[in-house]
C-alpha cells in the first residue's frame, strides 16, 4: 500500500516523540522511587541514631521494659517501626509487636550486617506484618564492640503514594508537551510537505505530455531550486516535445508520400510501421502490433524475412508478388534486432531488360547467319588470285568479320546464362585436373611468349561442386586475358582450401588495371585500353561471361591489381563434402 510523503514525516515524528515522552516518563518514574527510597533509608537511618542513643541511657538503667515503651512512643512520632536487637538475636524492644513473641532476629539480612560493624539495608515482605518494609539496621558499639543493634524500617506503601502522585504530576506534564509537540510536528510535515505535494502534482501533468505547468514556491530553501530546475527543465521538455513532434510529423509524411513499400518489424516480428504503398502493393491492411503473417502471406517476404533473421544480415532479392516484380532489400537492425523491408517495383525496368535481352538475342542470331556466309566467301576469295591491295583489305575485312563472329557467340552465351531457364549441369569437379586441360589449350601460345608456369596444389583439395564446361570457359577467359595482356614474364596459379570453400589465385606480370577501373572490368563491353582492345581482337564481355559462371555457382571472383606489376584474380567457389 502506499503511504505519502506527509504520513511518513508526520509518523517518524509522532513515533520519536511518543518514545522519548513513554521513556521519560518511565526514567523519571523509576528515578523518584529510587530518590524516595534513598530519602527514606537516610531518615530511618537518623531514627535509629537517635534511638540508639535513647536505648543507651534505658540500657544503663536495666530496664528493658521502659526501653520498649520509649521505642512503641518514639515510633509512634516518628511514623516508622523500631525494633532493638541483642548481638544474639533476641528481641529486647519493639515499637509494633511483643518483643517476646517475636523470632530470633540474627539471621535477618540487614541485623546480619549490622553485627559485623556496618549500617544494615534491606527490603522485604515483613514477617510479623505481612507488608514490604525497608529496613535500616544501625550497630550500637562500645568499646569497639556491638552491643546492640538498632533498626527502623518504614512501609514502602507510603513511598509508592508519594511516587504516583509524583508520576501522575509528570504524566500531565509530559503529555501537555506531546500534544504540542505533535501539533508542532503536523504543522511542520504539512509545510515540508506541501511543495513536494506540488512538485509531484506538476511531474504528473508533464507525464501526461502538459509542459505548460509552473512550480512556485516561496521559501528561499532547496527545494525552491528544485522547483527552479524543474521549470528550466519543463521549458526545454516543451521545446524539444515539439521538435520531435515536427519531425515525427515530416517522417509520417516522408513515409507516408514513399512509392516503395516499406515494412518494419521488432524482434518478435510485429508491425511497427507499414506505409499506405505496400498496403496498396500487397493489397492487405497491416496494423500497427500485429503479428505481420497474419495478413500478408506471401512465400517470398517470409523467405526473406527468415533468411535475414537467421543470418542477421542484410539481403536483397527479386520477388514476384501480384504479378509484378520487386525488389525486395531487407535490412536487419542488430540494436533492437528490427527488420526494416523495402519493396521497390521494378516491373518496367524487367520488361526493359527482358526486350533488350530478346533484342541483343535475336540480333545476335540474326547476325550469325550472314557472318557465317561472309566468313565463308572471305575464305574463297581468299583461295583465287588477288593482288597485294585487294589482299590487304580482304584481311581486314576478315579480321572483323572474326571479331564480330566472337562478339555474337559471347552475346549468345551471356544470353544463355542470363536465362532463368538455364540450368547448370553440377557434378564434382576437381580443379588440379580442370586447369591442367584448360592451359593444354594455350601451349602454344605460351609457348611462342615464353611465359612460365607455376601451379600449386594442396594434396588432399577437395573437388568442386559445379559445371565442368561452365566453370572450363571461365579459365579459358581469363587465361585467354593473361596470355593475351601479358609480354613477358609468367602466370602463377595457386589453389587451397578454406573452411567450405575452395579459393583459386590466378596471377600475371602484365600491364596492370588501374584503381579507377577495377570496379568495372565485369561489365558488358568495358575495356581499360580500347585500342590495344581492338588490336588484340577483344569483345569486352569475356570477363562478363566469367562473372556470370562464378555466381551460377553460388562462388565469387575479385580482382587486385598494381598498374606496372601485375592482376590477380581470386575465384572462390563451394567445395564439394
Amino acid at each position: 500500500m502506499k503511504r505519502s510523503l506527509f504520513l511518513k514525516i508526520f509518523g517518524g515524528y509522532f513515533f520519536l516523540t511518543v518514545a522519548l515522552s513513554g521513556l521519560i516518563v518511565l526514567f523519571s518514574s523509576y528515578a523518584i522511587r529510587n530518590h524516595l527510597t534513598d530519602r527514606t533509608a537516610r531518615e530511618l537511618k537518623d531514627i535509629a541514631s537517635v534511638a540508639g542513643a535513647a536505648a543507651a541511657l534505658y540500657s544503663a538503667a536495666g530496664s528493658n521494659t521502659s526501653l520498649n515503651v520509649f521505642v512503641k512512643e518514639l515510633g509512634g512520632q516518628v511514623h516508622a517501626r523500631i525494633t532493638i536487637v541483642e548481638p544474639d538475636g533476641r528481641v529486647i524492644a519493639d515499637s509494633e509487636e511483643d518483643p517476646l513473641k517475636m523470632d530470633n532476629h540474627r539471621t535477618r539480612t540487614e541485623i546480619a550486617q549490622a553485627l559485623e560493624g556496618g549500617t544494615g539495608r534491606y527490603l522485604r515482605v515483613s514477617e510479623t506484618l505481612g507488608q514490604e518494609m525497608l529496613y535500616i539496621a544501625v550497630p550500637v558499639q562500645k568499646d569497639n564492640k556491638t552491643v546492640r543493634v538498632i533498626r527502623a524500617s518504614r512501609f514502602l506503601k507510603d513511598i509508592r503514594t508519594v511516587s504516583r502522585e509524583l508520576n501522575s504530576k509528570i504524566l500531565l506534564i509530559t503529555s501537555i508537551i506531546l500534544t504540542i509537540s505533535l501539533f508542532a510536528a503536523f504543522l511542520f510535515a504539512r509545510a515540508l510537505y506541501r511543495p513536494v505535494g506540488e512538485l509531484s502534482a506538476a511531474i504528473k501533468r508533464v507525464a501526461c505530455h502538459d509542459f505548460n505547468v509552473r512550480v512556485l514556491l516561496k521559501e528561499q530553501d532547496e527545494l525552491k531550486e528544485v522547483a527552479e530546475s524543474f521549470n528550466t527543465m519543463t521549458d526545454e521538455m516543451q521545446g524539444l516535445f515539439a521538435e520531435l513532434t515536427r519531425q515525427k510529423e515530416e517522417l509520417n509524411s516522408i513515409i507516408t508520400s514513399l512509392q516503395e513499400g516499406l515494412l518494419v518489424l521488432d524482434r518478435e516480428e510485429r508491425v511497427l510501421i507499414a506505409n499506405k504503398s505496400l498496403q496498396e502493393i500487397t493489397g492487405q491492411a497491416l496494423a500497427a502490433g500485429k503479428f505481420y503473417w497474419e495478413t500478408l502471406r506471401e512465400p517470398g517476404i517470409n523467405e526473406v524475412i527468415k533468411r535475414v533473421r537467421e543470418d542477421r544480415s542484410n539481403h536483397v532479392e527479386e520477388i514476384e508478388l501480384n504479378n509484378m516484380i520487386f525488389l525486395c532489400s531487407a535490412t536487419f537492425l542488430n540494436l533492437k534486432e528490427e527488420v526494416v523491408l523495402v519493396l521497390h517495383d521494378i516491373t518496367e525496368i524487367k520488361k526493359l531488360e527482358k526486350i533488350k535481352t530478346d533484342f541483343v538475342l535475336n540480333v545476335s542470331h540474326e547476325l550469325r547467319t550472314p557472318l557465317t556466309s561472309i566468313k565463308g566467301f572471305i575464305d574463297t576469295i581468299e583461295e583465287g588470285e588477288l593482288s597485294d591491295e585487294n589482299r590487304r583489305y580482304l584481311e581486314i575485312i576478315k579480321r572483323n568479320t572474326d571479331r564480330l563472329i566472337n562478339v555474337v557467340s559471347d552475346l549468345l552465351v551471356l544470353s544463355e546464362l542470363e536465362e532463368k531457364s538455364f540450368m547448370l549441369e553440377p557434378e564434382a569437379v576437381k580443379m588440379p585436373e580442370l586447369i591442367e586441360r584448360v592451359f593444354k589449350v594455350f601451349e602454344d601460345r605460351i609457348r611462342s611468349k615464353g611465359f612460365s608456369i607455376d601451379i600449386q596444389s594442396p594434396a588432399g583439395l577437395p573437388p568442386v561442386m559445379g559445371d565442368p564446361f561452365k566453370l572450363e570457359q571461365v579459365f579459358i577467359n581469363l587465361f585467354d586475358n593473361t596470355i593475351k595482356y601479358t609480354e613477358n614474364g609468367g602466370i602463377s596459379i595457386e589453389m587451397s582450401a578454406s573452411e567450405q570453400n575452395v579459393i583459386i589465385s590466378i596471377s600475371d606480370t602484365g600491364p596492370g588495371i588501374p584503381p579507377e577501373h577495377t570496379s568495372r572490368i565485369f561489365e558488358r563491353f568495358y575495356v581499360v585500353d580500347k585500342s590495344r582492345s581492338k588490336k588484340l581482337g577483344g569483345t569486352g564481355l569475356g570477363l562478363s561471361i566469367v562473372k556470370h559462371i562464378i555466381l551460377l555457382h553460388n562462388g565469387k571472383i575479385a580482382v587486385e591489381s598494381t598498374p606496372g606489376k601485375g592482376t590477380k584474380f581470386v575465384i572462390t567457389l563451394p567445395a564439394y563434402m
